[in-house]
């Protein structure tokens, strides 16, 4: 079996996965944050190089006040609980996004388990936070147009540079959304030109490893041709 390089996952469903069973949509967080561990876990046994997870977009800040405070506080909770875990199995922590918008509290948290793993080499545990893919791109057109104005270079920016410009450099190869919903939400717009997309009913909550694993049966059953033809 084919393993993807690079997978992307728009963890979606925690808050109907919670009202489903009448529980308050924090216990749906909370459940989810512990699937992050889980896919982590099997994503780095598979083999699979880099796993970015969309954790907290730059629209999520329109959600009821209570609930964003308590998404600030997964991270504490999540890395307290499992860090440990994630160091023993090799797991390097990274992030995308606009880390400096969050309380200093939950910055510390996130800084700390990157520097802790930065010389893990196993896999890259990518988290999306306060990251939107416009924003990404402008951020990067921006970056480019100073180095421009400030003589650093050319006003020459070829397809493949742009790339060195945003929070992620790597393509796609698989992006995955968990309960139904079709749709990307503003989740690295540029990275998935060529991705293969699989839109599962399964909630984040209950996406665990065998999902995991399913879907990239499914995408080994893809033919990938990027605009061209397989003999």
């Amino acid at each position: 079996m084919k393993i993807p390089e690079t997978v992307a996952i728009i963890m979606d469903g925690n808050g109907r996965w919670a009202k489903k069973r009448g529980l308050p949509r924090s216990a749906g967080h909370k459940k989810g944050a512990d699937m992050i561990r889980e896919i982590g876990l099997a994503a780095n046994e598979l083999g699979i190089k880099k796993c970015i997870l969309y954790a907290f977009s730059t629209e999520n800040w329109k959600r009821p006040e209570d609930e964003v405070g308590y998404l600030c506080k997964l991270p504490g909770m999540f890395f307290d609980r499992y860090m440990k875990e994630l160091m023993t199995n090799n797991i390097r922590v990274t992030f995308i996004g606009e880390l400096e918008r969050f309380p200093s509290d939950t910055q510390k948290v996130i800084q700390k388990a990157v520097q802790l793993s930065q010389n893990n080499t196993g896999l890259n545990l990518c988290l999306a936070i306060n990251y939107g893919a416009r924003r990404e791109m402008v951020l990067g057109i921006q970056k480019y147009a100073q180095q421009v104005k400030e003589q650093k270079r050319e006003n020459d920016l070829t397809i493949e540079e742009f790339s060195d410009y945003l929070f992620v450099k790597e393509e796609v190869d698989l992006m995955i959304r968990t309960s139904g919903e079709v749709r990307l939400s503003n989740f690295l717009l540029w990275q998935v030109a060529y991705s293969e997309f699989i839109f599962t009913p399964v909630p984040w909550p209950e996406f665990d490893r065998q999902c995991l694993i399913d879907c990239i049966k499914e995408f080994n059953e893809r033919d990938r041709r990027y605009g061209g033809l397989n003999s």
